[in-house]
C-alpha cells in the first residue's frame, strides 16, 4: 500500500483490545461479508471495525478491492477508510464510526418507530447519498461504480449526514468504456433488469439502485415485498399506480404523520422513477439526479415520465421490460446493518 495514503497500518493486538476481542457485544453488524464491531482505540478514537470471514480468494478479493478503491477516494459523503490489518488469516478494514447507524436501521430497523429522519432529515440524506454517488461517477480517477447502493450502505454521522459506505463489490470503469459485461453481485430489489439479467455494469446500473432507494427514504417501503401466495412486489411497481394517479400523499411515508412538502414530495418520486427507467439510456447521470434534489432547473418532464409510465413509450425508448421476480440467488452483502 502506498504510503502516500493517510492510513495507520493497525496491529492485530490494538484492533483486539478496542473490540473487546471482537465480543459479541461489541458487534454492530453482519453481512455476507463478516461482521462490523464497534470499539475505541486507546486513544479514546471510537472505531468501526469489518472482521472478513475466514479467508478466501473471495474474501482477499474483497479485502484488496475496498482498501484499494477507499485510497482513491476523499469526500464528504463517502465513509472514510481510518486503516487496515491484514495478516495470517485475520483482513481487518477500520472506519470512522458513524453514531446514528445506517439508513435501514431507521427506515426498517431497531429506531424505525422513533421516526427520527423527519422530512428535511431524508431530503438531505438522499442529497448527500447523490453527492457521494457523482463523486464516484463523475470526479474520481478512474470513475468507479459502486454496484450495492442500499439503504444499510448509507451510513449516517452525528449531524445525520449520509456517508456511502462499502466498496467491496465496486469497480473501477477503465477510460472510454461505457460498461463492463461481469457476475453479478449486489442485493434483490435494487439490481437494475440489465445487470440482473445479462450482467450489463455501467453508472447508470447505480442510478437505478439510487431510484429505489430513493424511494425507499420517501415512503419507508422495502424495496421488495411478500405478497400473500408468495408473490414479490417490488417497489416501483407499488409505487406506479400512485403517480399514474397524482396520489402522491399515498407514497409518503405514515410516520411523517403529513410533515412533509408536498411538492418536494412529488418530484423527488418524479425523479426516483426516471432513475429506475428499464431503459439505462433513458436514466438520468448523477450529476443531474443532484441538480435535480437541490431544485435546480430542467427537472424531469413530467408529461413524457407519465407517457412512458401508461406505456405509450417514443420508439427509440422501446426495451424489454426487467422483472424483480426474476432476479435470483444474487449475493448480498452490506456494511450496515450497523445497529440493525
Amino acid at each position: 500500500v502506498s504510503r502516500d495514503y493517510p492510513w495507520e497500518r493497525y496491529t492485530l493486538k490494538e484492533l483486539l483490545h478496542a473490540t473487546n476481542s471482537f465480543h459479541n457485544d461489541n458487534k454492530i453488524g453482519e453481512g455476507g461479508f463478516g461482521s462490523v464491531y464497534w470499539g475505541r482505540t486507546s486513544a479514546g478514537v471510537e472505531i468501526a471495525v469489518k472482521r472478513l470471514k475466514a479467508m478466501s480468494a473471495k474474501a482477499e478479493m474483497e479485502f484488496a478491492v475496498e482498501v484499494e478503491i477507499l485510497g482513491r477516494v476523499r469526500h464528504k459523503n463517502l465513509l472514510g477508510l481510518r486503516g487496515f490489518y491484514a495478516g495470517g488469516e485475520e483482513r481487518l478494514i477500520v472506519y470512522d464510526y458513524m453514531p446514528n447507524h445506517s439508513l435501514i436501521t431507521h427506515l426498517h430497523g431497531q429506531l424505525a418507530a422513533d421516526c427520527l429522519l423527519d422530512w428535511p432529515k431524508r431530503m438531505n440524506i438522499a442529497i448527500g447519498s447523490a453527492e457521494g454517488l457523482a463523486y464516484l461517477h463523475h470526479e474520481a480517477n478512474p470513475h468507479i461504480i459502486h454496484r450495492d447502493i442500499k439503504a444499510s450502505n448509507v451510513l449516517l454521522d452525528t449531524e445525520f449526514q449520509a456517508k456511502v459506505a462499502d466498496f467491496g463489490f465496486a469497480k473501477l470503469i477503465p477510460e472510454g468504456v461505457t460498461h463492463l459485461t461481469t457476475r453479478v453481485k449486489g442485493t434483490l430489489g435494487y439490481l437494475a433488469p440489465e445487470y440482473a439479467m445479462w450482467g450489463k455494469v455501467s453508472e447508470s446500473c447505480d442510478v437505478y439502485s439510487f431510484g429505489i432507494l430513493l424511494l425507499e427514504i420517501v415512503s419507508a417501503k422495502k424495496p421488495l415485498e411478500k405478497l400473500p401466495g408468495g408473490v414479490k412486489r417490488d417497489i416501483v411497481q407499488w409505487v406506479t399506480p400512485y403517480v399514474q394517479k397524482g396520489a402522491f400523499d399515498h407514497i409518503a411515508d405514515p410516520r411523517l404523520k403529513g410533515r412533509y412538502d408536498p411538492i418536494q414530495l412529488k418530484s423527488t418520486v418524479m425523479i426516483a422513477m426516471r432513475c429506475t427507467d428499464s431503459n439505462p439510456e433513458n436514466r438520468p447521470s448523477m450529476k443531474r439526479v443532484v441538480d435535480w434534489l437541490r431544485g435546480g432547473l430542467g427537472r424531469p418532464k413530467e408529461g413524457l415520465l407519465m407517457d412512458r409510465m401508461v406505456g405509450q413509450e417514443d420508439d427509440e425508448d422501446k426495451e424489454e421490460d426487467g422483472d424483480d421476480d426474476d432476479y435470483t440467488d444474487y449475493e448480498e452483502s452490506g456494511i450496515g446493518n450497523f445497529g440493525g
